[in-house]
């Protein structure tokens, strides 16, 4: 069996780590700045929670028509393509389209995460090997340190040149993406197709694990949603500034890169990622019910423990979910239903939380709802024993 060499793995952080942040700041700038967005453009906080919803709505679709994509123009144009997409949805907020464009780019953006989310995983797998946990540690910690420089970054170039440009910079980050993605071409290997068995979403539909995972993924994944929408404009509710908020939105962001590095490596040390998953869900349950108690006296602290909890779960949700293949090819089709059934989920909680905040003036219902759901998490994820999982896949499909 041929070793990885250290310069190759270490090709693939950097180049994993520049995907990565770029992932989330179409999503991660529009919290800062959601007082100067309604008040320049007239929408209710129902109607902003769109800014968010649409991208993970096209984020879980997209996840479905990856794998067609992929055949036709391969796994570089897919990801070429794919930041192409973030890049023009970015720029075109330079040119204040209205509602109108603030949804079509919204929706853009969220293409281009969908196709980059639903092929990276089997690229990792192949390139990792046994050290997939690690290289998803770095490329989690990417996405999440890319939110947290949108959120700190935004509200600063806003001040001084408005709304529309601190949305538009990041357009230039996915273009210096394009220009060192296409240069690796010839440096790293693609994924390889499935020898044995190639499944659908018809053929996962039928195994109850697929839906624990997606599930599992989805009400995670909602509470990052629900983070990254209105963590600013529960503090702006308080009276703090954008860009004080937008601080609150980068220290979350920022602890959830070193949670994001540390728990799947804790993970793969152990090999068992149940007691690491109960501890960073136990860590997101005491942030919730902090944010919905006391989110002025506990602001910090609340955004810390966020941090830490959902910074881990992220990349061991998408860690377990790979466990239950040994393929690659066949763990990245696994991750990208499970993503796309997901993120379906996600999508309706900016939106259901921006709806309490309109009937009820607050968002602390939502955050304690979310807490409530947390603790759901941990029953679900004492299922997910590693050491039997790829037997829930070999028994239905041969």
């Amino acid at each position: 069996m041929q070793q990885t060499t250290p310069i190759p793995l270490i090709r693939t952080i950097c180049l994993i780590v520049l995907v990565g942040l770029n992932l989330r700041p179409s999503m991660a700038a529009i919290g800062p700045l959601v007082e100067s967005i309604r008040q320049d453009v007239g929408l209710s906080f129902t109607q902003v929670s769109l800014l968010t919803a649409l991208p993970v709505i096209a984020m879980g679709l997209g996840c479905f028509v990856s794998a067609s994509i992929t055949k036709r123009i391969g796994f570089n144009g897919v990801v070429t393509l794919a930041l192409v997409a973030i890049a023009t949805s970015d720029a075109l907020h330079w040119f204040n389209l209205g509602v109108i464009g603030l949804l079509a780019t919204a929706l853009g953006a969220g293409i281009g995460i969908a196709l980059i989310q639903a092929v990276l995983p089997a690229f990792i797998k192949q390139a990792a090997g046994e050290k997939t946990p690690l290289l998803m540690g770095f490329y989690i910690a990417a996405i999440m340190g890319g939110a947290a420089l949108s959120s700190a970054i935004s509200p600063m170039v806003s001040h001084h040149l408005g709304w529309e440009s601190a949305l538009a910079v990041w357009g230039i980050l996915a273009v210096l993406g394009v220009v060192v993605w296409g240069m690796r071409t010839r440096v790293l290997p693609v994924p390889r197709q499935p020898q044995g068995v190639q499944v659908g979403f018809s053929d996962l539909a039928r195994l109850p694990r697929f839906w624990s995972l997606a599930i599992f993924f989805g009400l995670g994944t909602a509470g990052y949603t629900c983070v990254l929408a209105w963590i600013p404009p529960t503090f702006t509710n308080l009276g703090w500034t954008e860009t004080h908020a937008g601080l609150a939105l980068s220290w979350l962001t920022a602890i959830q890169v070193i949670a994001g590095l540390v728990f799947p490596a804790l993970a793969q040390r152990m090999g068992d990622r149940r007691p690491v998953l109960t501890f960073v869900l136990l860590l997101a349950v005491g942030g919730f019910v902090l944010l919905g108690t006391a989110p002025a006296a506990m602001a910090w602290l609340a955004t810390a423990l966020l941090g830490l909890g959902i910074g881990g779960l992220f990349p061991l949700s998408l860690i377990i979910t790979m466990d239950h293949a040994d393929e690659p090819a066949l763990a990245g089709q696994l991750a990208a239903c499970v993503q796309g059934i997901g993120y379906l989920i996600a999508s309706a909680s900016p939106a259901i939380a921006g709806l309490l905040k309109d009937l009820m003036g607050g968002f602390e219902q939502a955050w304690l709802s979310l807490g409530v759901i947390f603790v759901g998490l941990v029953g679900m994820c004492l299922r997910f024993d590693k050491s039997q999982a790829t037997q829930h896949l070999r028994l239905y499909l041969g």
